[in-house]
């Protein structure tokens, strides 16, 4: 049975869920959703998989180290390989590269560089184990997109020396023109419920090739309407859904089934049902 709605980046093994995770995952398949749990260093990788291993079909991980969330982060390869195995571990990641917090740093072309070596680390591993990559990419200023031009010439580089290379851009904020770089190399974005209270990114949703986009919630962030204000869980990737048909202007169910199909090919799912 396949799903009526992909979360493809969500947070389920935050603390923020450890209360009534069940309770979030009974939910879940209720309403036909599944999701990929990500992991931003060891242990919420851990976590992500164990969850994934021990849960019924539609719950499924994504393992790596977040360019920022803890400087001291390494990804230690032997341990993220004995996860990489697991049957319903699907991508590296979050990893990339985040420059909007390089203000808070005395030394910027050293924390480009950290940040750089760690994230073409986990390049390397997604390759070795055939696995697509997560990203997570920030820029220090939009106009800029100095770490999103970044990111794009080391994976056009990777990919030159190896057409495997794949993944998705997740929680995407940047313009079309930036999108479009990211499709010629076969990746694909994903947007929040971000797009249900902005429409900054509105040209991209509708623009953008529709086997190229896909749906997130990032939860516990970012409320899609109209849960503003609440705690974000998989099943409120509905209305992210919603207001890409509408953006879009096309029927959400054509909508809805493309993104699940999107979801399933670009992490190879299909192999996991």
């Amino acid at each position: 049975m396949l799903p009526r709605f992909f979360d493809i980046h969500a947070h389920v093994n935050d603390a923020s869920f450890d209360e009534d995770r069940n309770n979030v995952l009974e939910r879940m398949r209720d309403r036909g959703v599944w999701a990929i749990m990500v992991g931003t260093d060891y242990k919420s990788s851990q976590g992500a998989a164990i969850m994934a291993s021990f849960s019924e079909s539609g719950v499924y991980a994504s393992i790596g180290v977040h360019p920022i969330d803890d400087k001291k982060e390494r990804f230690r390869e032997p341990f993220f390989a004995d996860l990489a195995v697991g049957p319903r571990v699907v991508s590296v990641g979050e990893c990339g590269l985040d420059y909007s917090r390089l203000g808070d740093t005395n030394d910027v072309s050293t924390e480009k560089a950290r940040q750089r070596e760690l994230f073409e680390t986990q390049i390397d591993f997604a390759l070795a184990y055939d696995l697509p990559l997560m990203i997570h990419c920030r820029d220090s200023d939009k106009a800029l997109a100095d770490a999103h031009r970044d990111v794009i010439a080391m994976l056009v580089d990777k990919k030159s020396k190896n057409s495997k290379l794949r993944g998705n851009i997740h929680f995407f904020s940047q313009t079309i023109d930036i999108a479009r770089e990211y499709f010629a190399i076969d990746f694909t974005i994903s947007f929040t419920g971000v797009i249900t209270f902005s429409d900054e990114y509105n040209d991209v949703v509708r623009l953008a090739p529709l086997d190229r986009i896909m749906s997130e919630t990032d939860c516990p962030y970012v409320s899609p309407v109209p849960y503003r204000g609440k705690r974000n869980e998989p099943i409120f990737v509905e209305e992210v859904v919603r207001i890409i048909a509408e953006i879009r202007g096309e029927d959400f169910e054509t909508v809805r089934v493309a993104l699940v199909q999107n979801a399933l090919r670009v992490f190879n799912i299909t192999t996991h049902i």
